[in-house]
């Protein structure tokens, strides 16, 4: 098959010939219809990810058919239309008992701890567990979208955020994950703001709900300004960026027992931020993280979308082939270009 093949951390990948996967006993291989562009991926090419190995194949947002099944699989054929959380649980542990396989002991990711989507074929293990299936009506490019950003972005606002109707949400950064954090926090009735560097991102934001919108790099005090809309605070604010002056604000511009959600990955340099450790305690904030989501919780989103009070395919951006992948992941540092980019041509 043909694969983005990683041979050194911080360089151009390369698309060249790799044998095709195999199926486990219990799991499946993928063709791939489509896979996303992360900036997940940007860190494990950079060498964030202490998990990734050389040489490497990225890509954990995708979406297709059932290739090939192994003989232990009961749930699935060949022909079926699926996606996968990209947490894929063992479904033995404890965290797996307890429903939280987002956390799974024993997890793999396809991407970083093994080879990924960024290929004509993938291989899933597990696939009883983990596998979610695609309604007919519903292309494969949103469907791939769903599979990181969209997806903890649902379980920041929906599970970890418990956000109500009514409530203040602050979203720090607007690229894929804060562009599905805004929807999503509309959709459940919250009064959202959103925060950014880029005018055109933040105009987007306000097409998908946002009621307010503040543009950092020409507001002098973020934390001020969105205690100003609020009239004293959001009730829930999530980093969606993952940089130390975006935790920082998003955690500062609470209001007394507010939630804040970190979701935006502080890997490199940016692994140990500071907190307001002291306002922390004073005001009784809750500082959560959201790392993914189960496969038993996507029919609730499912139903949402297939309702239209979730429209994911309005965050799939550009579409890429194979060959344009490793120049467009060495290109993520830059936060260019609205949506979510999706690899939709091998």
């Amino acid at each position: 098959m043909r694969a983005v093949v990683m041979e050194r951390f911080g360089e151009l990948p390369t698309v060249r010939t790799v044998p095709d996967p195999a199926p486990s006993a219990d799991g499946v291989v993928i063709k791939v219809e489509a896979t996303g562009l992360c900036r997940s991926d940007w860190h494990a090419l950079m060498g964030h990810d202490p998990d990734v190995r050389l040489p490497h194949v990225p890509g954990h947002e995708l979406a297709g058919t059932v290739a090939a099944a192994g003989r232990a699989v009961t749930r699935w054929r060949q022909g079926d239309r699926v996606t996968v959380p990209f947490v894929a649980a063992c479904g033995r542990c404890a965290e797996c008992a307890s429903g939280n396989q987002q956390v799974c002991e024993h997890q793999f990711q396809p991407g970083f701890t093994a080879w990924g989507s960024f290929a004509e074929y993938v291989a899933i293990d597990h696939a009883d567990v983990n596998l979610v299936a695609i309604p007919e009506e519903m292309d494969f490019a949103p469907a791939a979208s769903l599979g990181c950003r969209f997806v903890t972005s649902f379980r920041a606002i929906v599970d970890q955020g418990r956000v109500r109707p009514g409530e203040w949400v602050a979203v720090h950064g607007c690229g894929g994950v804060g562009l599905s954090a805004v929807m999503i926090a509309t959709a459940m009735g919250a009064n959202v703001i959103a925060v950014d560097l880029s005018d055109e991102k933040l105009a987007f934001a306000s097409r998908l709900g946002s009621v307010a919108t503040v543009n950092a790099a020409t507001t002098p005090n973020v934390v001020k300004a969105i205690k100003q809309i609020t009239n004293g605070g959001a009730h829930m604010s999530m980093d969606a960026l993952g940089h130390p002056v975006t935790c920082a604000n998003s955690i500062n511009n609470l209001r007394r027992r507010g939630r804040h959600v970190q979701v935006g990955l502080m890997l490199g340099d940016h692994t140990h931020p500071q907190v307001p450790m002291a306002k922390i305690i004073a005001y009784e904030l809750e500082i959560l993280g959201s790392h993914g989501i189960q496969a038993w919780r996507y029919p609730e989103m499912m139903q949402m979308i297939r309702a239209g009070r979730l429209k994911p395919e309005l965050l799939v951006g550009r579409h890429y082939s194979l060959d344009e992948a490793p120049e467009a992941l060495m290109a993520m540092d830059r936060f260019d270009g609205i949506g979510i980019g999706v690899v939709t041509r091998f």
